[in-house]
């Protein structure tokens, strides 16, 4: 393997690394909150929002629903604007948060309907607000789900970073199309796909530990 493939990696990787992670990052701290609304809105529930809930619902499901190649080429706009521009590792963030934030809502939401709601009916009988059943019952409960849906999150960031390499996103997707499909080089494909599986299975074995660290410690308690 020459230096100039290794350099080519390894600055492909970092970028697909921050990529991923500034995506999480901001797609956490939009979903989490969204998703615990959601889980908390309906009839008759702790924040009872039932027009707005089905709104939310709604732009979250077409998000959702909407290939996510096809949600980089139509939002190109919108990442100019917030960018500055439509290529390169920066312009990829935003269409990755984009797709990252609602599916970690949906996550967050269904780790918290999975609270046994005895939990939270004996909270508010003690004379709990609503904000303290989320913060010391619903969210700690439904940490170890939520901890494995962030995981499945990153991982599925991690496949989108390399679809975005399609559209001149940076990193291992775009060395992956530039080096090993238009320049014939099928031994730089495989060193991208071997990156990226190592990627992969070291989010997911992460994930699964602090998970079990997580639910051990709710045991404990």
């Amino acid at each position: 393997m020459s230096p100039e493939l290794v350099r080519l990696i390894l600055d492909a990787t970092l970028e697909t690394l921050t990529m991923v992670l500034v995506a999480a990052s901001v797609g956490i701290g939009a979903g989490l909150p969204l998703g615990v609304f959601l889980a908390t809105s309906r009839r008759g529930e702790l924040f009872a929002a039932p027009t707005l809930n089905a709104v939310l619902g709604f732009v979250v499901n077409v998000t959702r629903s909407t290939p996510f190649i096809i949600l980089v080429v139509a939002i190109v706009p919108l990442t100019r604007l917030i960018a500055g521009t439509s290529i390169g590792t920066r312009a990829a963030v935003v269409p990755l948060t984009i797709a990252a934030a609602p599916f970690i809502a949906r996550i967050v939401e269904a780790a918290i309907r999975e609270v046994d709601q005895g939990l939270v009916e004996a909270a508010r009988a003690m004379g709990a607000t609503p904000f303290q059943i989320v913060r010391k019952v619903l969210v700690p409960e439904a940490l170890p789900g939520i901890v494995l849906g962030l995981t499945l999150a990153v991982v599925s960031l991690l496949g989108f970073s390399a679809m975005v390499g399609a559209v001149g996103g940076g990193g291992l997707g775009d060395l992956g199309i530039r080096y090993g499909y238009q320049r014939f080089m099928p031994e730089v494909m495989a060193l991208v796909v071997a990156v990226l599986v190592v990627l992969v299975q070291a989010a997911q074995t992460l994930g699964d530990r602090l998970a079990r660290r997580v639910n051990k410690r709710l045991r404990n308690a």
